[in-house]
This record gives C-alpha cells, sequence and structure tokens, in this order.
C-alpha cells in the first residue's frame, strides 16, 4: 500500500516538473517571438554600425521648434522647445556632421540634435537643453556611431539598441528555454530509470 501511494506521489511530481519545464520552454518561445518583433527590427535598420570618436565643433541653441510628442498627435500637443544643434567632426573621415543623441531624433525632428520628452514646464526643458550644450562643449571628444556606408551623413551619440543590449535582451529567454529543457530530460532519464528498475 505503502509503495503505491510513493509511486503515485512520484509521477504527480514527475507531471508537474514536465509542465514546468515545458511551460518554460513555450514562454522562451513567446519571449524570442516577441523580441525578435520588437527589437531585432530596430537594430538592423540602423546604419550607424561603426563606433568612433567625435569631436565637437560648436554646439549652438536656435530659436524655439515646434514637435509633436508622438506621430498622429493632436495639435494641442505639439511643444515648443530650443533647438539644441551640435556639429562634429569625424575622426575617422575627417566630416564635418551634425551629432543626433539617438537614430530616433532624427526620425523625429532633424532640425535638432537632441528632442526633449513633452513637459508642461519649459523651465525645465530649457535647462536641460542649456546644461547638454555646456557638456558638449566641456566635453570636446567622445565615442560615437556614424554609417560607414555613407547612406545617412550624419553621426548619432548612441544606439537605441547596442549588440551589448541585444544580447542581453536575448540572455534570458536563452537561459529559460536550457532550464526548461533540462527538466523535461532529468524528468524522462527518471522515467528510464524508474521503468529500467521495475522491468528488472
Amino acid at each position: 500500500m505503502l509503495g503505491k501511494k510513493l509511486v503515485t506521489a512520484q509521477k504527480r511530481g514527475e507531471t508537474r516538473a514536465l509542465c514546468l519545464g515545458l511551460g518554460m520552454v513555450a514562454c522562451s518561445m513567446m519571449m524570442y517571438f516577441f523580441i525578435g518583433i520588437t527589437i531585432v527590427p530596430f537594430y538592423t535598420k540602423s546604419v550607424w554600425t561603426t563606433e568612433t570618436l567625435c569631436k565637437v565643433l560648436k554646439a549652438n541653441i536656435k530659436d524655439k521648434v515646434f514637435c509633436p510628442n508622438s506621430e498622429g498627435s493632436e495639435d494641442e500637443e505639439i511643444f515648443p522647445y530650443p533647438c539644441l544643434q551640435v556639429w562634429v567632426n569625424l575622426t575617422a573621415s575627417g566630416q564635418e556632421v551634425m551629432l543626433y543623441q539617438t537614430e530616433d531624433t532624427l526620425e523625429k525632428n532633424p532640425k535638432c540634435s537632441y528632442v526633449p520628452d513633452k513637459s508642461e514646464n519649459s523651465k525645465e526643458v530649457k535647462a536641460r537643453i542649456e546644461t547638454i550644450a555646456s557638456n558638449f562643449k566641456k566635453y570636446q571628444t567622445f565615442p560615437c556611431y556614424y554609417d560607414p556606408g555613407g547612406t545617412q551623413t550624419n553621426a548619432i551619440l548612441s544606439r537605441l539598441y547596442p549588440s551589448k543590449g541585444l544580447l542581453f535582451a536575448f540572455l534570458w529567454p536563452t537561459l529559460m528555454f536550457t532550464g526548461g529543457c533540462l527538466i523535461v530530460v532529468l524528468v524522462k532519464i527518471s522515467q528510464y530509470v524508474s521503468a529500467l528498475s521495475a522491468w528488472q
């Protein structure tokens, strides 16, 4: 009687462990799919792939410009902000190009190097942009990215999704997938050993 209870409990534990492993594999596959349709296209679409050194030539704040907070925004969501323009010299090619914060900045407003988020307090936006401009003037040389193919004749300060960020995004689903497969394999080995022992 006790042996039957132990066998039943063992089968229940194996079933739960098997469900856990398969669930982990399924969740990791969903995470792979989500990363594949969100982060990977932005990473592959970016042409600013080569890192070089940028030397600041000038950093000027122009008159206020208007920029919508998001695509398809209403007119009342369009907010003005000072336009910071930063021109740099690429060490790799010697070209004088305009610097943008990220790839997204160029799409939002190609006239400005920095596009702030929508803010109710225009003084904070102005102070932030002035601080950024003073930092560029203070730190004359810094790493940046440019397009080696020449499709984009400008540079960006940082990539939205760098190679390290992409690898880190794939790390957790990979660990979950490996753990789930390991649990399934261990359960199958346990079932095989139990069946072999019972047969003997």
